[in-house]
């Protein structure tokens, strides 16, 4: 059997020429799925694809998986609504404009309207989708897309910056090189921060940075787990200390270790400091 065929081999639902189980490459990430779950929503973009076109008119990567070029890790979200209908996101959720196009992409309409943000005057937008069920519950949506619970007593979606802030720590590290020059010089080369890196609880650290926040290297963490693999997406210290200063954190200590080393062989030259520094930050 041609690897190609693989991933259509045997016979779905109803006599259909797709398998049972499809293996999905979508972004360069693999799904492993069943055929019903793809077909779960009429009329959508899947229910399309594997319904009424044959396996031979469906792109495939190089194993013979069906190929979609979509974002890979929203994905999940997508094939977790298809399973039963209902979507529950983690705490302090940061992608949620970008899930919505993939439900529009995907002809999820359903999905989408609950997706949908509100936008106030000041292009704010209010949080309509649950946080997670491991704290205060999962917001449930009814068909029609209305929040079944988790309101206030003015019919408002509690706030997570307000009344549920929790405590913590978050620490923010960089490693950082510099140059010093000789006083003859005025191009020295100053302080270069390659990479800013987060540690703390993933629920803190999505709460303060939000989508600046790199999930990349941890995406599947739980919100009361904490993590050492985020960073940020931008290589300003001021800019991080200034979202966790508006987060109500205050810096309660900072540690940094240092080397340096010769430019080249000549002792003449500049020497370049490497540095790594931590800064421990703590909402009481």
């Amino acid at each position: 059997e041609d690897k190609t065929d693989r991933a259509a081999s045997g016979c779905g639902d109803s006599g259909s020429p797709f398998s049972e189980i499809i293996e999905l490459n979508v972004g360069g990430q693999v799904y492993v799925t069943r055929h019903k779950t793809l077909i779960a929503v009429p009329d959508s973009l899947l229910w399309n694809m594997f319904s009424k076109k044959s396996p031979k008119e469906l792109a495939r990567d190089s194993k013979g998986r069906f190929f979609l070029d979509r974002d890979g890790f929203l994905f999940r979200y997508i094939l977790d609504y298809l399973r039963d209908l209902n979507l529950v996101l983690p705490d302090y959720f940061p992608e949620k404009s970008r899930l919505q196009r993939e439900a529009d992409f995907f002809l999820l309409r359903d999905l989408a309207k609950r997706l949908s943000p509100r936008v106030s005057k000041d292009n704010s937008i209010s949080e309509e989708i649950s946080q997670s069920d491991t704290e205060d519950g999962a917001q449930c949506c009814s068909s029609s897309g209305e929040p079944l619970h988790a309101l206030s007593a003015s019919g408002a979606m509690r706030s997570p910056s307000l009344d549920s802030r929790k405590s913590g720590y978050i620490t923010v590290g960089y490693r950082g090189s510099y140059t010093i020059g000789r006083d003859i010089q005025t191009d020295a080369k100053f302080r270069r921060v390659a990479r800013i890196t987060v540690c703390g609880k993933t629920s803190l650290a999505k709460e303060v940075f939000g989508e600046t926040l790199n999930e990349s290297r941890d995406p599947d963490r739980p919100p009361e787990r904490y993590t050492s693999r985020y960073y940020l997406k931008y290589n300003f210290l001021e800019q991080a200390f200034d979202k966790l200063t508006e987060a109500g954190f205050h810096m309660v200590a900072c540690s940094s270790t240092g080397t340096c080393a010769y430019t080249s062989n000549d002792p003449n030259e500049d020497k370049i400091w490497t540095s790594y520094t931590e800064y421990v930050f703590c909402r009481e």
